[in-house]
């Protein structure tokens, strides 16, 4: 199958109106394949559809949804409605405290969970099932390198983002066989405005050498195939920043997952 075939007729982009999700939307337009386009902000969203329709064509559909909340999984299904989702991508879940964990009311640390964890855990849930049964699709959890570790200002972050990696590899040993595709694009620093408004905020510079958010989703697309983890900038066996490489996380994986269907009788 073409890649229209593969991941359309309609994908979901969840933290769509800057950065990399805008930059998903885009691509995947001029792939031919509409996105509903997911945000909490509505004015981005309609001249990003409106931007869209005038490049390419295709007409996409927008959606204002708080993801930080316990409705969010609901009303972005509910935004999908009776339509084919063949791709979700889960990208909004940027770190926009940069506080230690005492120094901030658990309020803001439980909307992170509900952002890169229950939101996440949801929606994967419900569009990873409907593609499991058509036997074809492909999921994208836009994720941090700080999933590989904590950090005294990343607690709840960090936790959250090794949360995904863990959904998601997972959920590649499981759907893959399917026909499934499911991608954990793990990111280094990426020019956002999110990204670039925390460090404005805390008066530091920026940096020398950093992704655009065209790169990433351009590679993150080009990769999906490939799953279930890219490290940024590092080729497959190549270890760099990560614990290992992402060869190395495939082949172990593997191993754990023979294991797994060993002991719960399912080999």
């Amino acid at each position: 199958m073409n890649f229209a075939e593969q991941y359309g007729p309609w994908a979901v982009v969840a933290g769509a109106s800057e950065g990399t999700g805008r930059a998903f939307a885009r691509k995947l337009a001029a792939k031919g394949i509409p996105s509903i386009l997911i945000a909490r902000r509505a004015e981005p969203l309609a001249a990003l559809a409106k931007e869209i329709h005038a490049e390419t064509g295709v007409a996409c559909v927008t959606a204002c949804v708080d993801m930080y909340t316990s409705e969010a999984p609901k009303k972005i299904i509910a935004a999908a409605g009776n339509r084919e989702i063949g791709l979700y991508i889960a990208n909004a879940g940027a770190d926009v405290q940069g506080a230690r964990f005492f120094d901030r009311p658990i309020s803001d640390w439980l909307d992170h969970v509900h952002l890169n964890v229950m939101t996440t855990l949801q929606c994967c849930h419900h569009f990873g099932g409907l593609m499991r049964a058509r036997q074809k699709g492909g999921i994208i959890l836009v994720n941090s390198g700080a999933c590989y570790g904590g950090a005294s200002f990343m607690a709840t972050y960090s936790a959250s983002k090794a949360f995904v990696l863990n959904l998601g590899e997972s959920l590649w040993a499981d759907l893959h066989p399917q026909g499934v595709d499911v991608l954990n694009l793990i990111l280094t620093q990426t020019d956002t405005p999110a990204f670039r408004k925390m460090l404005a905020d805390k008066g530091m510079a920026l940096p020398t050498k950093w992704a655009t958010a065209e790169e990433v989703a351009e590679v993150g697309l080009a990769r999906l195939p490939h799953g279930p983890t890219y490290n940024w900038g590092q080729e497959d066996d190549v270890v760099g920043y990560a614990p290992i490489s992402a060869a190395a996380r495939r082949a172990r994986l593997l191993a754990v997952d023979e294991m797994s269907k060993a002991v719960f009788g399912k080999g």
